[in-house]
């Protein structure tokens, strides 16, 4: 996705990393974190030098490849008063891995350390930096929500999603019963140990369903294609959404994993 830069105004200037699957896949994502951005009084940039965070090759042991990536990474972003990702796995790259990935490195270790500081998730951005709680978006019915791992364990969010989902007119959060268990997506996991992430990714449907919820929203869209997946396989009937969708109010587009209609 491209956009332009906004309108200067005041508040902090923050680079989106759009990260590649909302690129690729769901570009509806990436323009509902900027409604959502500057609702809560950002300015917003996005870098269209801006590639990869990395994390990929740094999974798969690349570790030559990834240095490089985290390199071009610092040199788009440093320039912003903050770096906020529409995912918890690639923010947790960028604020959690880059400082040891180029700690030995005389010209980026200062400089990744002092991006990683500034490197947010979405939902904890919108609260916990801009203190944006309250958004005007109505998203009528019973939801759930899964809590990536990366977000779980790698930044601790687990209240902003759910403090800002409070605000949303019409909506009826039902918690999982596991509602801290992963889904079996784990990026290059999921082509590595196919038979454990179907395993995980299972009981990871039972749960969904068992909350009675139409629609499961997360955090992280590599979650929610692979959670996608498996709803459409079972017939479910549930729907998987991006949570910065509903909070902006931005729901027209197909849910994820839906056959396009012909227009």
């Amino acid at each position: 996705m491209t956009l332009a830069p906004a309108d200067a105004k005041q508040g902090p200037l923050v680079g989106l990393f759009v990260t590649c699957l909302v690129d690729l896949f769901r570009p509806s994502v990436g323009f509902a974190a900027i409604k959502l951005l500057e609702a809560g009084g950002a300015r917003v940039e996005v870098p269209l030098t801006q590639t990869c965070c990395g994390q990929p090759a740094y999974n798969s042991g690349d570790r030559a490849n990834a240095v490089l990536i985290a390199r071009r990474v610092v040199d788009t972003f440093e320039r912003f008063d903050y770096v906020v990702a529409p995912s918890g796995s690639c923010a947790g790259m960028l604020r959690r891995h880059y400082t040891e990935l180029l700690g030995d490195d005389a010209d980026y270790a200062t400089r990744a350390e002092a991006l990683a500081a500034r490197c947010f998730e979405l939902t904890s951005f919108l609260v916990e930096v801009l203190g944006h709680t309250q958004v005007e978006a109505s998203f009528a019915g019973k939801v759930t929500y899964h809590d990536s791992c990366s977000s779980l364990r790698e930044l601790g969010i687990r209240s902003t999603p759910r403090r800002l989902l409070a605000s949303v007119e019409g909506l009826d959060l039902v918690e999982l019963a596991d509602r801290e268990t992963c889904c079996g997506f784990g990026g290059t996991f999921s082509v590595k140990y196919p038979e454990i992430s179907s395993a995980i990714l299972e009981a990871k449907l039972r749960s969904i369903m068992a909350t009675g919820a139409k629609t499961v929203l997360a955090a992280d869209l590599g979650c929610l294609m692979q959670i996608a997946g498996g709803l459409a396989r079972e017939g479910a009937g549930i729907e998987a959404r991006h949570v910065a969708e509903v909070l902006a109010g931005m729901t027209e587009t197909p849910a994820i994993g839906a056959p396009l209609r012909a227009r």
